[in-house]
């Protein structure tokens, strides 16, 4: 199921819910405002009952043949009342309650009064409104109960009109806000169909970044997306030149090698007996000297293509203490017979964020070419300057001369592109800080020896 249509389920749900509970609600008020109303009426009707009510002296009730009120005149006309006594005897009745069958309740008291929904002994409901009278004459007394009812077809017939009506809008209102609700998911889910649209051109290859101007909740997401993308193509293109450098790097070895091959098959027709060995002797080493370096220019450029580069701005920071402890408890192992001691100084605020693999591969380096020329001492010191973060690198050897730094960090094909005995570690040093858009700078360490100090951008 699309976002959007979960969204449009889950929020026609929700109205469905919130319009049923509210047309109920409505409805039992208007029903109980209704009934208040006929309550009431029922009751103003009763009072103009009795005051048109007379009774004698002797008890006996005497009432109007016209009634203020004349439904109370017309036969079946829905309002009907009747007086009883106090031994619950009808002695009067509304013409209107002719041939009708009146519900049935029990005599009040005096003072006493009561509205109630009564059903008849014909199954038929009224609304009814009693009250217990006494009525006095002269010295006497007399206790009579008034009641009137009304049918509640009419109330019914209302109550059925107002629901008609009250749900017919309610369903009115319903489709119109699903509508509403339909147009303006489609317009918040624009820019997530522009995200897609975009990354289906960035397939095609029609593009070659996710645009900028998102709302704020996606642009973590899309800067993120570009980062990803950006990423990617450096290490593609790093792949690229490690290759384009990797077979160009080994045409040399390879030139001396067959150079030396066709030597010695020369030699070996024109002096079959003679000097062989010694010749022999000579292929070999060559061949030795070469393949050494054609091994160390293939580490070099596969280890400088293998770089990750700087990760997403969402990812997490790597502890550098840990790492670097690591690296160093590995190093004194190695390095056991020279009984070098390491220092490290490493800031609390101090992190990485990048690849734990390249944090690896730079301390590892670092570490290891000043492990293999110190006399006894090395110092890393790890910290957070202008925004930057900064590793120091320090060992009490000999030192880098100078006119050799440059060859040093110089991106190239050669393996003698580093100092004579380095190795590859500060080569590929420099394509990582590269590819993080740091910098690098080899001078002297207050040890004696070399110091190399790194910084990337936080």
């Amino acid at each position: 199921m699309t976002l959007n249509a979960r969204i449009i389920l889950a929020a026609s749900l929700v109205l469905a819910i919130f319009l049923a509970l509210t047309g109920i609600a409505l409805d039992h008020a208007f029903r109980d405002s209704a009934r208040a109303a006929r309550e009431e009426r029922l009751q103003g009707q009763l009072y103009l009952l009795i005051a048109a009510a007379e009774v004698d002296e002797a008890g006996r009730l005497a009432m109007p043949e016209q009634l203020q009120e004349p439904r109370f005149g017309q036969p079946g006309s829905g309002l009907y009342a009747t007086i009883d006594d106090g031994r619950g005897k009808t002695r009067w009745r509304s013409p209107s309650a002719l041939n009708v069958v009146l519900p049935v309740d029990a005599l009040l008291a005096v003072g006493e009064r009561r509205f109630a929904e009564l059903p008849s002994a014909g199954g038929v409901h009224f609304f009814v409104y009693r009250m217990g009278v006494n009525w006095s004459e002269g010295k006497r007394k007399f206790a009579f109960t008034f009641s009137v009812a009304e049918d509640l077809a009419a109330f019914n017939t209302q109550l059925a009109h107002y629901r008609r009506s009250l749900w017919g809008w309610l369903g009115a209102m319903a489709l119109l806000l699903l509508l509403a609700q339909a147009v303006l998911l489609r317009w918040g889910l624009r820019p997530l169909r522009r995200v897609a649209a975009e990354i289906r051109a960035i397939e095609g290859g029609e593009k070659e970044r996710l645009g900028s101007d998102y709302p704020p909740e996606l642009r973590a997401l899309t800067e993120n997306l570009n980062g990803l993308l950006q990423r990617e193509r450096a290490q593609q293109q790093r792949y690229r030149d490690a290759l384009g450098d990797l077979a160009h790097s080994l045409k040399t070895p390879l030139a001396v090698m067959r150079g030396a091959l066709s030597n010695q098959s020369r030699g070996a027709l024109s002096e079959q007996s003679r000097g062989a060995l010694s010749e022999t002797s000579s292929l070999a080493v060559t061949v030795a000297e070469e393949s050494e370096k054609m091994q160390r220019i293939v580490d070099y450029q596969l280890q400088r293509a293998a770089t990750m580069g700087p990760s997403s701005p969402l990812a997490a920071t790597l502890e550098i203490r840990p790492v670097a402890e690591r690296i160093i408890a590995s190093l004194d192992k190695v390095y056991r017979d020279k009984a070098i001691r390491a220092e490290m100084h490493v800031d609390k605020v101090s992190g990485f964020r990048g690849d734990q693999g390249d944090l690896l591969e730079l301390l590892g380096n670092l570490l290891d070419n000043a492990y293999k020329w110190s006399k006894s001492r090395v110092k890393l010191s790890i910290g957070t300057e202008a925004g930057r973060l900064t590793l120091l690198v320090e060992d009490d050897g000999p030192g880098i001369p100078p006119a050799d730094i440059e060859r040093i960090l110089q991106r190239g094909a050669r393996a003698d592109q580093s100092t004579p005995g380095q190795g590859i570690g500060l080569a590929v040093v420099a394509s990582i800080v590269q590819a993080y858009g740091g910098e690098i700078t080899i001078g002297n360490s207050a040890l004696g020896g070399a110091g190399i100090t790194i910084r990337l951008p936080v």
